[in-house]
């Protein structure tokens, strides 16, 4: 209860802090910088097609097959999403050129709260939306690369955000079982409150999994909604509950397989697994003022993660094994604000954005353990974090002729890292500052036909021990290190075009490149740093989206991408950067009752090593969903998953293990299998 109330007392005096300054600036977010369709009832399409950026709604959200909350991501043009643990662990994702691990350089954002995690126990970045009830998200919006001033850290590769839905038109429940124990039950209301809508939702899923090993997914989601909107006044209060538990199968070596020692579906380790919560309270605020307008947002969030992992087996500790846990707990505090005024000025008329965010982590404990069977044997390290930054920045958008316009824009971000490490020499504080220009230019050529250009300079954030670290901490000796730069700095262009021949097609295409500096990352799961070099990507992506018939609508992109180190080597392949992603759909809405959704995913191949002498196999998985609506309150739906069994895998990677009948360390492909087809049967009730 102290606790409790200690975190009720700061989130209240922040909220009153920033309330009182927010006279200073405020707004919207900065504006799109192609014309994007977005998805309504009367819409003349179903979804946004651009290389860069655009807008999905709930609509066609809801009628995408999908088996996992991180694959709605996957709307954005080029996005994969896969998993290499348990499904209760953030997602891996892809994204042009990048393996993002699970999310660095792409910044997520759930109602103006970061979903990403700063010095997180393992991995920079760390972005788990599973916390999100599917069926409560109104939209998804999404800008690839770093052209918005309005967005930070995390940013190089793009971002996303996601909004909530602030009422329902009826109440819902719907009731989904399948094979390998899957069972989900939802139920969402919203009745009217004073002026407003409370929007409730509980969300409870139970998952073995198709493993050897029972994966016993257990995940509890609640939300809570308050929403209120006048002509002059938009606001809400959410409130957001997480818990999930699970055992866990970890990629597995290919030498295993093939010698039977295991089943593709089978685990080395058989204790692996973790359990992670996350409780939210977030407000936020737009309010016409004058000529213009402004928007507040402030959230609190309490996170916790413990997870077990064994990816080596038996190298490290030929006794015990290599069992690991990673623990982080922590409090975020933090607040944006945004401003917006039209400026009347002759041939400078504009519009003038202003904006700050401010953000907290208050890391209780972050750490890293030498484990077996989930029990502790050692501790490599231990620490606690406060990492503070403040970004500010400002934006000038300005039509130069009726079919030209520029967006100019700079941010700015300082950091502050403050250590306190169980290691007194890897304890410490220090600080950094970045200035990101940011410049884009749109022109009109013809009524159909809109050509951009966009120049942007963006960043991610490195972990707070690696800012400060001087020894080794997995080292007998304690080996020295230097510390890494705390921010890195990331250059990118795009150039573009997006077509729309007729209000059924429309088509786009964008190239693209991005450079960033050289960097030391923290490495998570060894407790260190490690020096990677200066590195070069670019490519291009097309996408089209055609609809022949109101009731039908299909959709394609492909993205190529060419990532290289940018060191005077053959050996300057980047492993995991994928070099080709294929994904396509075809969708049949309300037909006499009957809706039908497919989607085929193709996940290139991509070099394992830097000389590009092992590579991965491509993937393809093809999702179908069969509904009928059985009377106006009632839907049947057939969801078939993996519709062509495919035993590609889902993500995979090459690096030195060792078994525990072997004798000394054995390089070898280690992967993660797709899951087999599947077959599961939803019904929805709508009262």
């Amino acid at each position: 209860m102290k606790q409790l109330t200690a975190f009720t007392r700061s989130f209240a005096a922040l909220t009153i802090a920033l309330f009182s300054t927010v006279a200073l600036c405020g707004g919207l977010p900065a504006t799109q910088l192609e014309n994007v369709t977005v998805i309504g009832e009367s819409s003349d399409a179903l979804g946004a097609v651009s290389a860069s950026q655009g807008v999905v709604l709930q609509e066609q959200l809801a009628a995408r097959p999908i088996t996992r909350m991180a694959e709605l991501l996957e709307f954005i043009p080029g996005m994969i999403a896969t998993q290499h643990s348990g499904e209760g662990k953030a997602n891996q994702y892809f994204l042009r050129g990048f393996n993002l691990d699970h999310g660095t350089d792409f910044a997520t954002f759930v109602e103006g709260m970061p979903v990403n995690m700063r010095s997180h126990g393992h991995g920079q970045g760390y972005s788990d939306i599973n916390f999100v009830i599917p069926e409560m998200v109104e939209s998804l919006s999404y800008r690839k690369g770093p052209y918005y001033a309005d967005v930070g850290d995390f940013a190089a590769a793009g971002n996303a955000q996601f909004r909530l839905r602030r009422t329902l038109d009826a109440n819902q429940l719907s009731l989904a079982g399948g094979e390998d124990g899957f069972a989900r039950a939802m139920m969402a209301g919203a009745p009217r409150l004073a002026d407003g809508t409370l929007l409730m939702a509980v969300d409870a899923t139970r998952y073995d999994g198709p493993w050897v090993l029972d994966q016993n997914l257990s995940s509890l989601k609640l939300l809570a909604r308050y929403a209120e909107k006048t002509s002059q006044r938009d606001l809400h209060l959410t409130l957001m509950a997480y818990d999930s538990e699970w055992d866990a199968t970890d990629q597995i070596p290919l030498r295993a397989v093939r010698a039977d020692l295991i089943s593709p579906l089978g685990a080395i380790d058989p204790t692996v697994g973790g359990k992670t919560s996350r409780y939210s309270v977030s407000f936020g605020l737009q309010q016409e003022e004058g000529v213009g307008h402004w928007a507040l947002d402030v959230y609190a969030i309490r996170y916790d993660l413990q997870l077990f992992s064994n990816f080596t087996y038996f190298l490290e500790d030929t006794q015990n094994g290599d069992q690991f846990e990673q623990l982080d707990r922590r409090q975020i505090y933090g607040a944006s604000a945004h401003r917006h005024l039209p400026i009347d000025q002759g041939i400078m008329s504009g519009l003038l954005v202003l904006g700050a965010d401010l953000r907290h982590d208050a890391i209780g404990d972050v750490g890293l353990f030498s484990t077996q069977a989930r029990q502790r044997l050692s501790t490599v390290r231990l620490d606690k974090v406060d990492e503070t930054s403040l970004g500010v920045f400002t934006e000038w958008q300005m039509p130069l002729t009726d079919t030209l316009r520029i967006v100019a824009g700079v941010r700015a971000d300082t950091y502050r890292f403050d250590v306190r490490s169980d290691t007194p020499d890897n304890s410490g504080s220090t600080s950094d500052t970045i200035v990101a220009p940011k410049f884009s230019l749109t022109w009109s050529v013809a009524p159909r036909i809109e050509l951009f250009a966009n120049l942007g300079r963006g960043f991610h954030s490195n972990d707070a021990r690696g800012t400060v670290i001087r020894v080794d901490p997995a080292d007998d000796n304690f080996a020295q290190v230097r510390p890494v730069q705390p921010l890195v700095a990331a250059d990118g262009a795009d150039l573009g075009a997006v077509w729309r021949p007729s209000e059924k097609l429309q088509a786009s295409l964008s190239l693209w490149a991005l450079e960033l500096d050289s960097e030391l990352v923290y490495v998570g799961d060894g407790g260190a740093t490690e020096a990677s070099d200066a590195s070069q990507r670019y490519g291009i992506e097309a996408a089209a989206y055609f609809r022949p018939f109101s009731r039908v609508v299909a959709d394609i992109d492909y993205a190529w991408s060419h990532a290289r180190f940018d060191i005077d080597s053959p050996a300057d392949r980047i492993p995991g950067a994928v070099e080709h992603v294929v994904s396509a759909g075809l969708g049949l809405s309300d037909f006499q009752g009957w809706s039908a959704g497919v989607r085929v995913r193709y996940l290139g191949k991509a070099p394992l090593i830097e000389d590009n002498s092992v590579r991965s196999d491509s993937t393809t998985v093809v999702n179908l969903e069969v509904g009928y609506r059985l009377h106006e309150r009632a839907k049947l739906e057939l969801g078939l998953y993996n519709v062509l069994d495919s035993s590609d895998a889902d993500i995979t990677y090459f690096y030195a293990s060792q078994l525990e009948n072997e004798n000394s360390a054995v390089e070898d492909i280690h992967f993660h299998p797709v899951e087999p087809r599947q077959v599961r049967l939803r019904l929805d009730w709508r009262f």
